[in-house]
């Protein structure tokens, strides 16, 4: 089996693009994992959706096969041209798969290095995913060495100290916008994680929040959770609030633009929007009195946070190098423990049918029995050491998995599925 990634991100594909592939619902990554695992040449596939980027992670047996219709599937959910989608797609296979994969867990891979989301959004796609049975023990076992290596990462290098999200970058931005926010007031529209971090970093940056959500129950349960500095409204309020504040930072989970040109009206100073969503909220037509900053827009600021923390990144890109080669170093050695096992079984199985076989013909005295079963068993174990030696080195080897099903044929070893795995 094989490791396939599929990775369209901030780096090679548009928010435009990003948006029509973005499986921003249940249903929709229901939908797109279904079709993949329609094809024989995908045992398993997850996806990850973020504002930044869209990832498909699959097993397969074929890897040409399983990219050709993974892309084909990305190609039917979106309404993005396939010859596009092959464009601007980074794909990665077996070694380059899990590199990527354990890159994107420690946040080296994000358009903020050193944000600290990721994890969890990729436990919860994997969690998805095993929900609707598209999941299995090969990507679980990927999913729990990423985990691990970002807790390398997170303990071992500096990268994530003072951690910076999309949403503290839109607030960064604000400040060099507007200048100090300490007694201001920012709207937020919705109640989601990426709300509630942009609300988390403008209060302690001193400003005041006003969520304003769709969910009044959700609403007040982050408003409690934010304290004295945080107030909420319904979303039918929507027009007032965007009218009368100078900053709102917008991210609903709604499929659609929120704040669009018929919302707006004259206002005696100059308001800035930020949409950390993705679809994105805001439609609005840009003046000087008005300026909208969408994720990609916040790449300046992602540039010199990426600068300052160069260092540290090589460090966290030493230890992913090392976790990728000792989650693959931790396969091989797997592959081999059911075959010396197997091997060791047959050849006890050997022995016993022949000694009972002599001491049945009077080839052997019954008193003897114990003895010739001790020589019989010694044998064997002097003439299967250095097979045995050599298949547990087998997880220092590329060609491992060939040797392995040679040996099986060799042998007439059938292992059982699990085994195999």
């Amino acid at each position: 089996m094989h490791y396939l990634s599929v990775s369209f991100t901030h780096k090679n594909t548009t928010l435009e693009v990003r948006e029509k592939l973005a499986a921003e619902t249940d249903s929709k990554k229901e939908q797109i994992l279904k079709l993949l695992k329609a094809s024989k040449n995908i045992d398993e596939a997850m996806i990850l959706s973020t504002c930044n980027r869209v990832e498909v992670l699959a097993l397969t047996d074929d890897l040409a096969k399983a990219s050709d219709h993974a892309m084909r599937c990305m190609a039917v959910s979106s309404g993005v041209f396939e010859d596009e989608l092959f464009e601007r797609a980074d794909i990665y296979e077996d070694s380059g798969a899990i590199h990527h994969l354990f890159s994107v867990a420690s946040s080296l891979d994000s358009l903020v290095v050193g944000e600290t989301q990721i994890v969890g959004q990729l436990k919860q796609a994997h969690k998805f995913a095993c929900s609707i049975k598209s999941s299995g023990d090969g990507l679980a076992r990927a999913i729990e060495g990423a985990t691990k290596c970002a807790a390398r990462v997170r303990n071992e290098t500096q990268i994530s100290k003072n951690p910076i999200s999309v949403s503290s970058v839109a607030v960064a931005k604000a400040k060099e916008l507007v200048g100090d926010l300490a007694g201001k007031s920012a709207v937020i529209v919705g109640a989601g994680e990426m709300g509630e971090l942009a609300a988390k970093h403008l209060i302690a940056s001193g400003a005041k929040v006003i969520i304003i959500n769709r969910s009044s129950e959700k609403a007040l349960k982050l408003v409690d959770e934010l304290g004295e500095n945080a107030t909420w409204d319904s979303i039918l309020k929507l027009k007032e609030y965007v009218n009368s504040h100078e900053l709102i930072f917008s991210s609903t989970s709604a499929p659609h633009v929120v704040i669009t040109d018929e919302l707006i009206e004259p206002a005696p100073f100059k308001r800035y929007f930020f949409d950390i969503a993705v679809p994105r909220d805001i439609a609005l037509t840009q003046t000087d009195d008005i300026k909208v900053y969408a994720v990609d827009d916040l790449e300046e600021i992602v540039r010199k946070n990426m600068t300052l923390r160069e260092e540290q990144a090589q460090l966290a890109y030493s230890i992913v190098a090392q976790s990728t080669s000792e989650f693959f170093q931790q396969i091989k050695k797997s592959v081999s423990t059911p075959i010396i096992k197997a091997i060791r079984q047959r050849a006890k199985e050997c022995a016993d049918y022949e000694l009972n076989l002599a001491l049945k013909k009077g080839y052997l005295k019954h008193s003897d029995k114990d003895e010739a079963r001790r020589l019989i068993h010694q044998v064997f174990k002097a003439f299967l050491h250095s097979p045995t030696m050599r298949l547990k080195e087998l997880a220092q080897r590329d060609d491992a998995s060939d040797i392995a099903a040679a040996t099986q044929y060799i042998f007439d070893i059938n292992l059982d599925e699990k085994e195999s795995e």
